[in-house]
């Protein structure tokens, strides 16, 4: 089989980058940007898109292999929701790639990559969870210098993204900070979507969004003002925002109020907490996440038959060094959630997690035996820090990155060989740290 060599394969995406943005600067009448792909199941999949005004949308796929032409419904996006869409394209057979064709206000719109998308695998009772890989990140920050602080840019090294395209994963989570609101943004519905609307809007982007699937969280800075908590006054438009610009089937899940949700891959659940909506300014006798999804969190892992349980969360949860916004800061409610994993025997929880701008690995064996792991992956392309000198008793030796990065993670392996394999990634593709965690039985 010809295999296209990685610094090739990393020219390629750099030449289609280049294109995307010549081709969006041309096409200022219809698409802002996307499409972007979102949840995808054994049969539906989510396709996002913003355009740049009221405009009919609508989606056709046939299969790679042949086959009969799924047409979607059309949309007409809307000035209330940012000019934002996403289309839903059900009855399609799983373990299936389509190629699709996305139609504005009756034309055909071209890409310089290909549109495509391949449901998940129907492996249940039938044979082996399949192999596959996904991106993690946070901290996406897109410079725009009149509403940045004076001084040297806080966000950069955009090619970052061509090593994730170039890395082919099947999806990617966006742990939080994905973007940056300003002063002049949070005050108002306007400015939370214009904010959303520029950093969705970056040219090296788009490439990335439609390569793969993508799932969501947030924090602070794509939910309101820095280290905001559930006083923040405008938490409803952040909502509407958070849903127009990430599609998903099950936000408020646990009849939650905010973003929580969850979501299956292979034999892995995915579960998307909000760290934002519920937290109190009182650290000594408050809480991070709240009674009610706390209590869905509990009934949910406890439910879970998947083989690893991944916690999705903004802020650092093992790191036991009680800074920043830190779960510790919260000790008490961190020690509950130790308390349910560790009495219950729950095998096999890693939390994903940012916010931090830097990377690491933390792991606690509680006093039974029960081991959990946290792989903090931050930032992609905000500023970075070195906290090395951080007192985190749990960081696992040598895991620290104080430079731009992402984790691409890999679930392999069959029955008890299965395991999860972390590599830490930089803006040149080089491997900064790699980490295996075992299958616990």
């Amino acid at each position: 089989m010809f295999t296209i060599p990685n610094y090739t394969r990393y020219c390629l995406i750099l030449i289609l980058s280049v294109m995307t943005v010549t081709y969006l600067q041309g096409q200022e009448s219809k698409i802002k940007s996307g499409p972007m792909l979102g949840p995808v199941t054994l049969r539906d999949v989510s396709i996002w898109l913003q355009t740049q005004g009221a405009t009919t949308v609508s989606i056709s796929c046939t299969p790679v292999k042949g086959g009969a032409t799924i047409r979607s419904e059309k949309r007409k996006t809307r000035k209330e929701d940012g000019f934002t869409t996403t289309i839903h394209l059900s009855e399609l057979e799983p373990g299936t790639t389509y190629n699709y064709t996305l139609w504005m206000d009756k034309k055909e719109l071209k890409l310089p990559y290909p549109l495509r998308f391949t449901t998940q695998t129907h492996w249940q009772w039938r044979f082996d969870p399949p192999d596959f890989a996904f991106a993690a990140a946070s901290c996406f920050y897109v410079n725009e210098e009149s509403y940045d602080r004076p001084g040297k840019p806080y966000g950069g090294d955009y090619e970052i993204l061509d090593q994730v395209v170039a890395r082919k994963p099947d999806f990617m989570v966006w742990l939080g900070d994905n973007a940056y609101t300003r002063e002049g943004d949070y005050e108002s519905r306007s400015g939370i979507y214009h904010r959303y609307t520029h950093s969705r809007s970056l040219g090296r982007l788009q490439p990335l969004l439609a390569s793969t699937a993508h799932y969501a969280i947030w924090d602070d800075h794509d939910y309101g003002p820095n280290d905001s908590d559930w006083t923040y006054p405008l938490k409803h438009h952040a909502l509407d925002a958070f849903k127009d610009f990430w599609p998903g089937e099950g936000y408020g899940a646990g009849h939650t109020e905010g973003i929580t949700s969850s979501f299956s891959w292979n034999d892995c659940q995915f579960f998307m907490l909000d760290d934002r909506w519920y937290r109190t300014v009182d650290t000594q006798n408050g809480t991070i996440l709240g009674e009610q999804q706390k209590y869905w969190l509990k009934e949910a892992l406890l439910y879970s038959k998947a083989t690893f349980k991944f916690v999705c969360v903004g802020g650092q949860f093992l790191n036991d060094a009680a800074v920043y916004e830190n779960f510790a800061n919260y000790a008490s409610e961190r020690q509950e959630i130790i308390d349910f994993i560790s009495d219950n025997k729950i095998k096999n929880v890693i939390f994903l997690t940012g916010d931090r701008h830097h990377s690491e690995i933390s792991k606690l064996v509680t006093e039974n035996g029960t081991v959990i792991y946290d792989i903090t992956s931050s930032a992609i392309t905000s500023s970075t820090s070195d906290h090395s000198s951080e007192p985190n008793t749990l960081r696992v030796p040598g895991s620290m990155i104080g430079v731009r990065n992402f984790a691409v993670i890999n679930v392999k392996g069959a029955g008890p060989t299965r395991a999860v394999h972390v590599d830490f990634i930089d803006k040149g593709g080089r491997q900064l740290y790699s980490y295996n965690i075992d299958l616990l039985k």
